[in-house]
C-alpha cells in the first residue's frame, strides 16, 4: 500500500494579524486619567525596580541631618509627582503611537522613583507635600499645552525637564548629609534614569525649546522646591 502523501507546507507562514490598540472613548479616557491622577497623588504607587539603597545601612542622623535631608527628599518626591503629570498629559494628546509609548515608558521609570522617594520620606519619619494636587494639575495642564504644539515640542519638553532634573540632583548629591548614603544611592539611579530619558527624546525628534520657556521651567522649579522643602 503506497504511503500518504507528504502534506506541503506553504514556503511563508502568513504574518499574524496585526493587533490595532484600541482608541478609548472620551469619557473612558478621562475616567483612566482620573485614576492616574488619584494614584500618583494619594495612592501608593509600586516600583517595578529594586530600590537602589538596596541593603545600604541606614545610620542616625543629628534632628537638623534628618530634617534637611527630608526635605530634600521631598523636594524629589514632588519632582517625580510633576514627572508624572507632565509625561500623562502629554501621552494623552500625543499625536504618534510611537511618542505616546516613549511617554508612558519614561512615566512608568518615573513611577519607581515616585516610590523611591516615598519609601525614603518614610525612613526619614517625613511626609509628601502637602500640596502635590496643586503640583500634578499644574504639570498635567503643562504636558497637555506640550503636547498639543506637536511631538516635537511635546519631546523637547521632555529633554528640558530632564536635564533640569539632573542639575538639582547634582545639587542634592552635593548637599545631603554625607552620612545619608541611602539617600544617595536613590539620587544616583535617578539622575541615570532621568539622563536616559533626555537622550532617548533628542534621538525620537525633540525640538529645542525657545526662550523664554526653559528660563519660566527653571523659575517655577525654584518655586517649587522652596515649597515643597518645608511643605
Amino acid at each position: 500500500m503506497p504511503a500518504p502523501p507528504t502534506p506541503q507546507l506553504p514556503a511563508t507562514l502568513p504574518a499574524p494579524p496585526r493587533v490595532v490598540p484600541r482608541r478609548l472613548a472620551p469619557l473612558d479616557q478621562v475616567l483612566v486619567e482620573a485614576q492616574r491622577a488619584l494614584e500618583t497623588v494619594f495612592g501608593r504607587p509600586m516600583a517595578q525596580r529594586a530600590n537602589p539603597a538596596g541593603d545600604t545601612p541606614d545610620v542616625e542622623l543629628d534632628p537638623a541631618g534628618r530634617r534637611h535631608a527630608a526635605g530634600l527628599m521631598r523636594i524629589n518626591h514632588v519632582g517625580e509627582v510633576c514627572a508624572q503629570g507632565l509625561y500623562f498629559g502629554q501621552a494623552a494628546v500625543a499625536r504618534e503611537p510611537a511618542t505616546r509609548e516613549h511617554l508612558l515608558e519614561a512615566a512608568q521609570e518615573e513611577t519607581d522613583h515616585l516610590a523611591w522617594c516615598a519609601d525614603r520620606l518614610g525612613e526619614l519619619d517625613s511626609r509628601p507635600s502637602l500640596f502635590n494636587p496643586l503640583w500634578y494639575g499644574g504639570s498635567y495642564a503643562l504636558g497637555v499645552a506640550a503636547g498639543l504644539r506637536g511631538d516635537g515640542w511635546n519631546l523637547g519638553f521632555v529633554v528640558e525637564t530632564e536635564r533640569q532634573v539632573e542639575a538639582h540632583l547634582d545639587e542634592h548629591l552635593q548637599t545631603l548629609p554625607e552620612a545619608d548614603q541611602r539617600s544617595r544611592e536613590i539620587l544616583r539611579q535617578m539622575k541615570q534614569d532621568e539622563a536616559r530619558h533626555a537622550d532617548s527624546a533628542e534621538l525620537a525628534g525633540a525640538r529645542i525649546l525657545p526662550q523664554p520657556i526653559p528660563t519660566l521651567m527653571a523659575a517655577a522649579s525654584r518655586f517649587m522646591k522652596a515649597v515643597a522643602y518645608r511643605l
